[in-house]
C-alpha cells in the first residue's frame, strides 16, 4: 500500500463556472485556471501522483498545453487513474476536504463523491468529501479562492 497527499487552490473570479468534484455549483464566481480549475479533482490527482512518486498534475498536464484548455478535470483524473493502473496500482480510498466560505455546497457532496468514484472505478463508499469554512480567515475566508486537500491510498492490483 502507498499513501499520497494532494493540495490545490484557485482564485475565485467572475465570468467562470464553479466546478467542484466534477459538479457545477451555482455561484456568481468560478475558479480561475487553464482547465475547469476543479480544485477538488486536482488535489485528488496530485495525491494519486504523489502516491506513485510521479510528480504533480502540472508536470503531467502543463497549463502551457492548449490540449488542456478548459478540459474537465475528471478527464485528467481518468488519465491519472490509467497512469497508475499501467504501473500496477489501483486507488483504494480517497479522503478529501474542500475549504470555502460560500456558497454552501453540502447538498452537492453525494454527486461529487459519485463522480469521483465513477472516474476512479471504485465504490462510492471509498470516497469521503468534506467541506469546511475558514471562519473568515485567509484567502478562503475572504472568499478570494477555494482550496482542497486529498489523501489517497493505492494498492497493487491483484493478479487476475
Amino acid at each position: 500500500m502507498r499513501i499520497g497527499f494532494g493540495y490545490d487552490s484557485h482564485r475565485l473570479v467572475e465570468g467562470r463556472r464553479l466546478v467542484l468534484g466534477g459538479v457545477e455549483i451555482p455561484h456568481d464566481k468560478g475558479l480561475s485556471g487553464h482547465s475547469d480549475a476543479d480544485v477538488l479533482v486536482h488535489a485528488v490527482c496530485d495525491a494519486i501522483l504523489g502516491a506513485l512518486a510521479a510528480g504533480d498534475i502540472g508536470r503531467h498536464f502543463p497549463d502551457t498545453d492548449p490540449a488542456y484548455k478548459d478540459i474537465s478535470s475528471l478527464k485528467l483524473l481518468e488519465h491519472v487513474r490509467i497512469f497508475g493502473a499501467q504501473r500496477g496500482y489501483v486507488v483504494h480510498n480517497v479522503d478529501t476536504t474542500i475549504v470555502l466560505e460560500k456558497p454552501k455546497i453540502s447538498e452537492h457532496i453525494p454527486d461529487m463523491a459519485a463522480k469521483l468514484a465513477e472516474t476512479l472505478k471504485i465504490s462510492v463508499e471509498s470516497i469521503s468529501v468534506k467541506v469546511k469554512t475558514n471562519e473568515g480567515m485567509g484567502f478562503a475566508g475572504r472568499q478570494e479562492g477555494v482550496a482542497a486537500y486529498a489523501v489517497v491510498t493505492i494498492t497493487k492490483k491483484e493478479d487476475e
